[in-house]
C-alpha cells in the first residue's frame, strides 16, 4: 500500500522571524499586466492586496470558462434536433456526436495545462476564448444544411473540444492566486461557474432554435448567439486579468507529477466524479428524448423548453459546496460519501426506468447530479493536499507549500482534469452500446454502480483510513 509520507522538501531559505514572514509585500508590475512577487500565503499581503486581485481574476476566469463549457456541450443539445431538421442519423452516430467533444476536450486539456506557465494566465485566457469562435461558427454553418456528411459533423463536433480544454488552463491559473486554506472554495467557484455553462446552454438553445425559426428549426442560431459573449470575454480578460510570474513552467515537476502514483489514483477518482457529471449532462437530453419523448420539451408560449438543463444546473451549484465541505472536513470523507450517494442514485435510476414515470426518473437524476457535483469539488480539493503532504508539508490541508510544489500541483490539477474528462466520452459510449446491444440502458447504468463502489473503496483505503492517507494527515 502506498503511503503519502515522504522526506520533507528542503526550503530555499528559512524565514528569519515570524514578523518578516508576515510583512506586507510590495508587488512589481510590468507591461502586459505581469505581476512579480505574488505570495498568497502571506496573510498580511492577502488581506491588504491579494484577495482583491485574486477575486477580480477569478470573476473573469469564471466567465471565460462558462463560455467554454457552453461551446463544449452544444452538440449534446443540437443532436436532439437533427432528425427533425432533416438529418438522417442512426443511434450510434448520434452518440458519437455527443461524445466526440468530450474526447477532444479531454485530450486538449493536456497541452492546455502548460499554456498558463508559457503565455501567462491573462494572455492564455484571451487566446483560449478567441479559439471558441472556431467551433461556434463551424457549428452554425454545418447544421444549416441537412446534406452535410456525417464525417464533417463529427469533425466540427471535435472542434467543440476547444471549450473543454479551457478548464485545465483556467484551474491551473487560479490555483496560483489563492492560498492553500482557500483553494477548495476558489477552485469550486471557478469550476462551478464553468459547469453552469452546460445548464445555460441546455436551457437557452432549445428556446432560441425554435423562437428564431420560421416554419423549420433555426439550428445555426445555436452557434451564432454566443459570439458576442465570446468577444466580451476576450476584451474583459484583456482589461481586467493579470499574469503571475510565479506561474512558471516546471516541466521537471510535471514529469514528477506524472510519475506520482497518487496523481493517477486521483485522476481515476475524478473520472468517477467529474466524468460522471459531464457524461450524464451530455446524454441527459438524449435519454429524456428516448425514454420520455412526451417530456422532451415543454411549450411555454412559442418557446420550447427542455428540463434537461436542471441536471447540469444542480450539479454545478453543488460543486463549490463540495469544495467548502472538503475545506472543513477533508476531501476524502466527502468524496467517500459522494460515491456512496452516486451509487444509490444510479440504482434509483435503474429502478425508475421500467416504471415509465418521468418525474421519478428526473428526481433520481437530480440526486445523482448533486452527488457528482459535490464529489467534483471534494475530489479536486484533495489534489493540493496530497501533493503538499507528499512534499513533507505539515498540516498539508491548510498550510501552503513551496513554489516548486505549487507548480507541480498546478500541473497535476490540469492533467487530472484531462483524465477525468474522458468520462464524458466513456459514459455516452457505454450507454450507446448498452442500448444497441440490449435494447435499453440498464446494463450501462449497472456498470456505473459497480465503478462507484470500486472508487469509494479506493478512496477509503488510500485516503480515509487513519495512519494511511498523507502520513496520518487529513486529506
Amino acid at each position: 500500500m502506498t503511503d503519502l509520507r515522504t522526506t520533507p522538501e528542503p526550503t530555499a531559505a528559512a524565514a528569519p522571524a515570524d514578523a518578516a514572514v508576515e510583512a506586507d509585500i510590495v508587488l512589481t508590475r510590468r507591461p502586459g499586466r505581469w505581476i512579480d512577487g505574488w505570495d498568497a500565503e502571506n496573510t498580511t499581503f492577502w488581506a491588504s492586496q491579494g484577495k482583491k486581485i485574486a477575486s477580480r481574476n477569478l470573476k473573469w476566469s469564471i466567465f471565460a470558462e462558462f463560455l467554454g463549457f457552453i461551446v463544449w456541450q452544444l452538440w449534446s443539445i443540437v443532436v436532439v434536433f437533427l432528425p427533425a431538421a432533416g438529418f438522417q442519423l442512426d443511434t450510434g452516430q448520434i452518440f458519437w456526436l455527443i461524445s466526440m467533444p468530450s474526447l477532444a476536450g479531454a485530450t486538449l486539456r493536456i497541452p492546455y495545462t502548460f499554456m498558463v506557465p508559457k503565455f501567462g494566465g491573462r494572455n492564455w485566457t484571451m487566446i483560449s476564448a478567441a479559439l471558441l469562435l472556431i467551433p461556434t461558427i463551424a457549428l452554425a454553418v454545418c447544421v444549416g444544411n441537412p446534406e452535410t456528411p456525417f464525417g464533417v459533423l463529427l469533425f466540427v463536433a471535435a472542434l467543440a473540444g476547444f471549450g473543454g480544454g479551457n478548464f485545465a488552463s483556467s484551474m491551473s491559473n487560479i490555483t496560483y492566486f489563492y492560498p492553500q486554506r482557500e483553494k477548495g472554495w476558489a477552485l469550486g467557484l471557478n469550476a462551478a461557474g464553468g459547469n453552469l455553462g452546460v445548464s445555460v446552454a441546455q436551457f437557452v438553445v432549445p428556446i432560441v432554435v425554435v423562437m428564431t425559426a420560421g416554419a423549420t428549426l433555426n439550428l445555426p442560431a445555436a452557434g451564432w448567439i454566443w459570439i458576442p459573449l465570446i468577444l466580451v470575454a476576450i476584451f474583459g480578460a484583456y482589461r481586467n486579468m493579470d499574469n503571475l510570474s510565479a506561474a512558471k513552467a516546471d516541466f521537471a515537476g510535471s514529469i514528477a507529477a506524472v510519475r506520482e502514483p497518487h496523481m493517477w489514483l486521483l485522476a481515476l477518482l475524478y473520472i468517477g466524479t467529474f466524468g460522471s457529471f459531464i457524461g450524464f449532462a451530455g446524454v441527459f437530453p438524449k435519454l429524456i428524448a428516448d425514454q420520455f419523448p412526451d417530456f422532451s420539451t415543454f411549450q411555454v408560449g412559442t418557446a420550447s423548453i427542455s428540463l434537461a438543463f436542471l441536471g447540469a444546473l444542480v450539479g454545478s451549484l453543488s460543486r463549490p459546496f463540495g469544495g467548502r465541505l472538503a475545506d472543513r472536513f477533508g476531501g476524502a470523507a466527502v468524496t467517500v460519501c459522494s460515491f456512496a450517494a452516486m451509487a444509490v442514485g444510479t440504482v434509483f435510476v435503474i429502478l425508475t426506468l421500467p416504471l415509465g414515470s418521468f418525474w421519478l426518473f428526473l428526481l433520481a437524476f437530480m440526486f445523482l447530479f448533486v452527488a457528482s457535483g459535490i464529489g467534483n469539488g471534494s475530489t479536486y480539493r484533495m489534489i493540493p493536499t496530497v501533493f503538499a503532504a507528499r512534499a513533507g508539508t505539515a498540516n498539508a490541508h491548510t498550510t501552503g507549500s513551496s513554489v516548486t510544489v505549487q507548480r507541480k500541483t498546478a500541473a497535476a490539477l490540469g492533467l487530472i482534469s484531462a483524465v477525468g474528462a474522458y468520462g464524458g466520452f466513456l459514459i455516452p459510449q457505454a450507454l450507446g452500446i448498452s442500448k444497441a446491444t440490449n435494447g435499453d440502458y440498464t446494463v450501462g447504468f449497472a456498470c456505473f454502480v459497480a465503478s462507484y463502489i470500486v472508487m469509494l473503496t479506493l478512496t477509503a483505503v488510500f485516503y480515509l483510513r487513519k495512519g494511511v492517507g498523507a502520513g496520518g494527515q487529513r486529506v
